[in-house]
C-alpha cells in the first residue's frame, strides 16, 4: 500500500490518511468543505459541494489519476433536502458519472454540510 496526501487539501482530523493506493486502486477518506492552505469551510451547501469536490480532485491529482477515473463515491448530506443543489455541483466535477452511494447523516464534523469519499482507478 502507498499513501497519498495532497497539501492543498486540509490535513486529516483524526488518526487516518487523505487516501490510499492498493494494487491499482486509490481509495480516499471522506473530504470534507474546507480550504487547504485558510481552514476556511463556505456557509452555502453548493459551494461546500463543490469546495469537497475539489479535495477529492486534488488528491486524485496527487495520486496521479483524475475524475474520469473515479468508479465509485459516496456522499453524505447533513440535509437530504439538499440532494438537488448538491447534484448540481457534483455533476461538474464527477462528469463520468461513476457509481454512488447519497444519503443524509445525523451530523458531519466541523458542522460540514457535505463530504464526499471516492475510489478511483490509478
Amino acid at each position: 500500500m502507498k499513501k497519498v496526501a495532497s497539501e492543498k487539501v486540509a490535513p486529516a482530523v483524526g488518526p487516518y490518511s487523505q487516501a490510499y493506493i492498493t494494487g491499482n486502486l486509490l481509495f480516499t477518506s471522506g473530504q470534507l468543505p474546507v480550504d487547504g492552505a485558510t481552514g476556511y469551510m463556505p456557509e452555502t451547501i453548493e459551494e461546500q459541494a463543490e469546495y469537497s469536490c475539489r479535495a477529492v480532485g486534488y488528491i486524485l491529482e496527487a495520486a496521479g489519476t483524475s475524475f474520469d477515473k473515479v468508479v465509485k463515491t459516496t456522499c453524505y448530506l447533513a440535509d437530504i433536502a439538499d440532494f438537488a443543489k448538491f447534484n448540481a455541483a457534483y455533476e461538474k466535477f464527477f462528469t463520468s458519472k461513476p457509481a454512488r452511494s447519497c444519503f443524509a447523516v445525523k451530523a458531519l464534523p466541523k458542522g460540514a454540510l457535505v463530504e464526499i469519499e471516492a475510489i478511483a482507478e490509478v
